[in-house]
């Protein structure tokens, strides 16, 4: 069956740890709504025998639940450390129900580790300002945000996290190691990384500071080409990019240089309607479930005010997600060249739901397809040129400003869209 993606509670995207997050209009009265305070004691604790029925049947015959109320009871009874937390012990339990997935991506969040999760919508937090992600099961520097205290700090796209403070994080979930690196404005953080491939260890120091995330810029360039550069699909884009559309229009452009290099993703909505500046018709991107029902996002709700404009598309493994999605479309309907390195590869759907006691779970749903069938998930978007070394360090600079390199992308776009 395929739905049109019009007409369905607003969807997102959000990139800020590891992939995508995807509220559903039920999961958006869910946040707003007041916690039940039936689940409470009188001491405004979680009453653990309020939140689930401790004796309750197993949904399946070729389980037993047995053997877990035995290791229950026999916690409770024989640990040392007496007494024993229910609460914890309950909600532990849950999040190694949803690890048993093996799906890096799906997570369960206890309440206070949900709410952490979810103040980051806005698009303003403390931190350090980087994408992280998985890559062949490495925490990976997916890529650092522009002009971020990260990025400052020389932290890079495919860089690999081995430790944090010294501490190992072998182990630990995507989660886990961003609320380690994320801390208070002012206060420092020392990774640990290997780069490029190399097992030679870096440490990396950060301050951490308030991370505004910065969406959209332009400038002219010759030739009447502008260069249009989106760095993230955030909430705040869409007015951003509207703006800054209507000005480039002023210059009645001859062609465009689209930068979507080390842009982690954002809002699905956000991806689909700056995609549909250029798709005046036809799918931008399907969602495929287990169910074999597939979710059409299309060119619709667009504007399609740079139909017909000589695009070239940057990409790099930093471009992830909402992003893929915009650069898969254009390149499927060769409506731009793409040129760069191979994207990231983040292509599947979660879905994310507070649940009534505050906790909440992010459960892989769908895969993300481009137009063509493509299938954007651990593979990625293959450019059409690729550029092995994106920026050239000037002889006789320090190499510590932008000013110090010459963008072989931007200056290979322009010479495309001047023949």
């Amino acid at each position: 069956m395929q739905n049109q993606g019009q007409g369905h509670g607003k969807k997102y995207i959000f990139l800020f740890i590891l992939g995508v997050i995807l509220f559903g209009s039920g999961v958006v009265v869910g946040m707003a709504r007041d916690l039940n305070e039936e689940l409470y004691d009188e001491n405004g604790n979680v009453e653990i025998s309020r939140v689930v029925d401790l004796r309750g049947k197993t949904r399946s015959e070729e389980i037993s639940f047995d053997q877990y109320w035995e290791i229950w009871d026999k916690i409770k009874s024989r640990h040392v450390s007496q007494p024993v937390d229910e609460v914890s012990l309950f909600y532990g339990s849950l999040e190694g129900l949803v690890k048993g997935l093996d799906d890096p991506y799906s997570i369960y969040f206890p309440p206070k580790k949900a709410k952490e999760f979810t103040r980051d919508l806005s698009g303003e937090f403390e931190g350090i300002g980087a994408e992280i992600g998985l890559r062949d099961d490495q925490v990976t520097v997916i890529a650092p945000l522009l002009d971020s205290p990260a990025e400052h700090a020389g932290l890079k796209s495919g860089d690999r996290i081995i430790a944090i403070d010294g501490e190992d994080i072998m182990g630990l979930s995507l989660e886990e190691v961003v609320l380690k690196i994320r801390g208070k404005r002012g206060s420092e953080v020392t990774i640990t990384v290997t780069s490029n491939g190399f097992d030679t260890l870096k440490d990396i120091v950060i301050v951490r500071d308030t991370i505004n995330v910065p969406t959209v810029s332009w400038e002219k360039k010759e030739n009447g080409i502008v260069y249009l550069r989106v760095s993230y699909l955030n909430e705040g884009t869409w007015m951003e990019f509207d703006k800054i559309v209507k000005d480039i229009l002023l210059e009645s452009p001859r062609g465009i240089v689209f930068d979507l290099r080390s842009n982690p993703g954002g809002y699905l909505d956000t991806s689909v309607r700056v995609a549909a500046e250029w798709i005046d018709e036809g799918d931008i991107v399907s969602e495929r479930f287990n169910d074999g029902e597939e979710e059409t996002y299309t060119a619709e709700q667009g504007r399609h005010r740079f139909v017909g404009v000589p695009t070239v598309v940057l990409i790099d493994e930093g471009t992830a997600s909402g992003s893929e999605i915009i650069a898969g479309a254009l390149q499927d309907y060769n409506l731009a060249t793409v040129i760069g390195n191979t994207t990231f590869g983040k292509g599947s759907v979660q879905e994310f739901e507070i649940l009534p006691d505050g906790s909440a779970i992010k459960l892989t749903v769908a895969k993300w397809f481009t137009p063509d069938g493509r299938q954007i998930d651990e593979k990625g978007i293959d450019p059409d040129e690729i550029i092995e070394e994106m920026f050239i360090q000037i002889d006789g600079t320090e190499g510590d400003r932008e000013e110090d390199y010459i963008d072989k992308g931007v200056e290979r776009a322009l010479e495309i869209l001047m023949k």
